[in-house]
């Protein structure tokens, strides 16, 4: 396994993600080999999102899915005509091992929504990280019973994970943070495309779907980079990022949990998490204001800029 040096050198892939340290942006960027992420969809978004991490470094990456590569998916990105026929799980774990050989990569090739589906999910959220429970779920579904499935798990395990979806017509999308009990759940809170008025756009069985690579792309950097903020303690962690592509318009909001919520968990973990211990960690940590270090303190030259005006 390559170490994560902070030499600049042309056979350093860390190089420039250790910058960030050595700028004050993060603190031990090192840490990211601690983590593991489980990632449900690795379609349009997820595959991106697995990519994007893979080459953050991140220590593990589980991945489930259950479609096999297309034609019609290469209007997306990372997938390749050379991959068709293959599962999407078998298909990304061997483009990200080539990326990134020091993640590891579990991939299953599986339904959640089903009975043995479930069990076999709720089995690696609780077992499979590298230090035990993996620290992070994040939902890349198209699909309404793929998202309560996920929902469900998380709330009976008091698991943090992030949704994320994109809209029937590629024009818009969101990511939400989900913390059981401190947050709105999946069944708590109305559906995004339903608070925009746009409850058309939701994913519906047996519609083709418009896809853009672009929107898809964006929402995996945001998802990405939240991620990343909420693994490494930086920066704000958006609660509730929705994008509008037609307007370029950007929603920031939180959703606090229903007391009649339908899911049993969710109330339970409202009656335990009262005093929203996480949820409360997360926002201290945009109120940090710590000032960037100075990357450049020699002068061996003497320059200086000057304002001429």
């Amino acid at each position: 396994m390559n170490p994560m040096s902070e030499e600049v050198r042309s056979n350093n892939p860390y190089s420039r993600l250790m910058a960030l340290k050595r700028m004050g942006v993060v603190q031990n960027y090192e840490n990211i080999r601690n983590y593991t992420t489980l990632v449900v969809g690795v379609g349009g978004v997820g595959s991106v999102l697995c990519e994007m991490l893979t080459r953050c470094g991140i220590g593990k990456i589980i991945m489930y899915d259950y479609d096999k590569v297309e034609l019609a998916n290469m209007n997306r990105l990372f997938f390749t005509p050379q991959q068709v026929g293959l599962s999407k799980v078998e298909a990304a774990k061997q483009t990200l091992q080539n990326i990134n050989p020091d993640v590891q990569i579990e991939a299953y090739n599986l339904n959640i929504t089903s009975n043995d589906g479930f069990a076999q999910l709720q089995e690696r959220i609780k077992n499979g990280g590298i230090n035990g429970k993996v620290d992070l779920v994040l939902s890349c579904v198209d699909n309404y019973a793929a998202r309560m499935t996920i929902n469900s798990a998380c709330n009976e395990l008091d698991q943090v994970w992030m949704e994320s979806g994109v809209s029937e017509d590629a024009m818009s999308a969101h990511i939400q943070v989900m913390i059981p009990g401190e947050t709105a759940c999946f069944a708590c809170a109305t559906p995004v495309a339903v608070v925009e008025d746009n409850e058309a756009q939701i994913k519906r069985e047996g519609v083709c779907a418009a896809s853009l690579p672009t929107t898809m792309g964006i929402t995996a950097g945001f998802l990405a980079q939240n991620t990343l903020k909420y693994l490494l303690n930086f920066g704000e962690t958006s609660f509730l990022l929705g994008y509008n592509a037609l307007q370029d318009y950007f929603q920031r909001y939180d959703i606090l949990p229903s007391q009649e919520c339908k899911d049993q968990f969710c109330l339970q973990r409202q009656e335990q998490n009262k005093a929203k211990l996480r949820l409360n960690e997360i926002k201290s940590r945009g109120k940090k204001k710590e000032q960037p270090k100075q990357v450049h303190a020699e002068n061996e030259w003497g320059i200086e800029v000057v304002c001429k005006s």
